[in-house]
């Protein structure tokens, strides 16, 4: 056991003095192994744990000792309000003579005032404009922290993130690195490119009971209980909840299901006394209809919170809660990235949301987590409890499988995406932070991206090339039917070949089309193709013809760029064009021979030009039939074709 006296070693009385205030006696056991592994020694970290095991006290921890030796931390956040939350929370910090920094707004600002604190909260976007703009303290930091680091993932932050974090470990070589994340499956590869040391650990402060609603019952994996009624059970969860006077938040999909469930829920609770103040602070910060829809739930004890929200009627709700003047809050996921909110039970009233070109989709198991995570107020309650609902038994089955026995997915960087790599490289070198070719090389070189998929690769293969070509908006793609099962296993089999692509629509279209003309370079029958596609032999040659076109245009490229695969691409497109393998190249220069009887000539031992000139004239005829071979030894004594 360590206690937060035994962190003399690293700070001083006051310092210590200061939790001890606050109630702080000993460290729970995980962050107990990140002090004996060397966070306070200026070890880089990735700590994944669950919500509420006390990840941001060892943040401070290092930020704070290093703010007592007069150096400069950043801390990190994806989201305003937890920028502002963290803000708060660090201002204790103030009594040790500390100064405190905060910026998330203008992005195209230097900031310098900001270099005069040793520890300043910042948003990616804002650190990553920060360093675009010149900013000089970025390069005289200590301590960095990525709070929800796991976003790496995210297809719209996670490229901004991962650029910031690059940048600043190459402006700072001895910064040591902090990365916060609830539990994810590929932890340890993040920590390797963090140069860091990994803390892993499932223990929670309160125990957590997961469970799925489904006709009228509580399901959990270890028993079931009754609800009050099986028409709204929503409804009779959140009564169930308040008769135990527990608090609840409910996860909406969007920011109008957030506000219809909270007036929904208006008629539970009578008007009290206790939430007027509250109510009226709320009225005061603006006019729109939104304001007083907020004050008029806020009066009966029920909130809604989402980003539309502004920030101060956010901060209202949020102290209500921690207070329990509010009971319930219906919030958009955004609060479950890592506002310190906990409450006795969470409802993830919808498991799906609206993605565009993709429609409701499942969300991630990581992001189930953060929000089943916050349920267990430490200290106040003896368990917490989530909620996924189910409309059947089947349903209900299948969320216990994936969302509560099922692992978080490996973080995959998003930074290859076209217009997130465009935009960044541009910023890097706009912003001088490169100045060559090869400084820009070596700097992508140190990405998160890079370091999954290292940037000096073999040689791509035939289908990565054709593959290419297919994502072009000149190439004519098929369409996949429900009879193309076989799309999908194609993929999986070659998915160390297939270049990346966001779009899953797009890539089954681009592997059938992918597959088809790899079938005809590999010298499938025709009529084959045609079945196993579903397309006419008119269809083939249209689509050869545009991707003949196109793997001449990339081997263009690749002569005019200097990209290595020039030779590999104007063969292919040779290929294409006679629907063969290379081997057969030379012999289909001669009029009159297809890949079919060239095949022949070549099973035969006549393999290469030079061995057909030699070869008898009878076993030529035979193998080609009369007027064909006449022709073709014709065209040999004439020498019309040269080897």
């Amino acid at each position: 056991m360590l206690e937060i006296k035994d962190l003399s070693r690293w700070l001083p009385p006051e310092a210590i003095g200061l939790y001890e205030e606050r109630k702080f006696k000993e460290l729970y056991p995980p962050q107990a192994e990140a002090i004996e592994r060397g966070l306070l020694d200026g070890k880089s970290m990735l700590l994944a744990m669950p919500t509420a095991s006390g990840k941001t006290l060892l943040a401070e921890l290092a930020m704070l000792k290093a703010a007592l030796q007069g150096r400069r931390s950043l801390y990190i956040v994806p989201l305003r309000a937890l920028a502002t939350e963290k803000y708060d929370s660090f201002c204790k910090f103030k009594s040790l003579g500390v100064n405190l920094g905060i910026s998330t707004g203008d992005f195209d600002k230097r900031d310098e005032r900001l270099g005069k604190n040793q520890i300043i909260i910042a948003t990616s976007e804002k650190a990553d404009s920060l360093m675009r703009n010149g900013a000089a303290w970025v390069k005289d930091l200590a301590v960095l922290v990525v709070d929800e680091i796991h976003l790496l993932n995210d297809a719209g932050r996670g490229p901004t993130l991962e650029m910031t974090i690059t940048k600043l470990r190459r402006l700072n070589p001895k910064m040591q690195v902090i990365g916060l994340s609830a539990t994810v499956a590929n932890g340890r590869e993040i920590a390797d490119w963090l140069e860091a040391e990994w803390v892993s650990s499932d223990w929670r402060p309160v125990r957590l009971r997961e469970g799925v609603i489904c006709n009228g019952k509580l399901v959990f994996p270890d028993g079931e209980a009754d609800l009050e009624t099986k028409r709204d059970e929503a409804l009779a969860l959140v009564k169930d909840t308040l008769s135990q006077e527990a608090q609840i938040l409910i996860f909406e999909n969007s920011r109008r299901n957030a506000e219809a469930a909270a007036s929904k829920l208006c008629g539970l609770v009578p008007p009290g006394q206790e939430t007027d103040a509250l109510s009226e602070s709320i009225l005061a910060t603006g006019e729109s209809e939104t304001c007083q829809r907020l004050a008029s739930c806020v009066a009966r004890g029920i909130a809604f919170h989402h980003a539309g929200l502004l920030p101060e009627q956010r901060r209202l709700v949020e102290q209500g809660f921690r207070e329990n003047k509010i009971k319930v809050i219906a919030s958009t996921p955004t609060l479950a990235a890592g506002l310190n909110l906990p409450a006795r039970r969470v409802l993830i009233k919808s498991y799906k949301r609206y993605e565009y070109g993709s429609g409701m989709v499942p969300i991630p198991v990581i992001e189930y987590r953060q929000m089943a995570g916050r349920a267990g107020r430490p200290g106040l309650d003896p368990y917490g409890e989530s909620f996924l609902i189910a409309k059947s038994n089947a349903e209900m089955q299948e969320l216990m499988e994936h969302y509560i026995f099922g692992s978080p997915e490996e973080i995959w960087s998003k930074l290859a995406s076209e217009s997130a790599l465009r935009t960044h490289l541009l910023s890097t070198i706009a912003a001088d932070f490169v100045s060559s070719e090869q400084e820009l090389k070596d700097f992508i070189g140190t990405t998160f991206y890079a370091y999954q998929k290292p940037l000096e690769k073999k040689k791509p293969s035939d289908l990565a090339l054709m593959h290419l070509i297919t994502m072009t908006p000149d190439m004519d793609l098929l369409y996949v039917q429900a009879a193309d099962s076989g799309v999908e296993e194609y993929i999986e089999a070659h998915q160390d070949e297939l270049n990346h692509e966001e779009n899953y629509d797009f890539l089954l279209r681009e592997a059938k089309t992918t597959a088809m003309l790899m079938d005809w370079v590999g010298e499938v029958r025709e009529e084959l193709i045609s079945d196993r596609y579903r397309i006419g032999p008119g269809d083939i040659r249209r689509e050869a013809e545009t991707a003949e076109w196109l793997m001449h245009s990339l081997a263009e490229l690749s002569k005019h760029l200097g990209l290595g695969i020039t030779f590999k691409a104007e063969q292919l497109s040779q290929r294409i064009h006679y629907g063969a393998g290379k081997d057969l190249l030379s012999l289909l220069n001669l009029k009159g021979i297809g890949r079919v009887r060239a095949r022949k000539l070549y099973q035969s031992g006549i393999t290469s030009f030079e061995k057909l000139k030699s070869a008898d004239s009878g076993e030529i005829a035979r193998l080609l039939g009369p007027k064909i071979a006449e022709k073709v030894i014709g065209q040999l004594k004439r020498e019309e074709i040269q080897p």
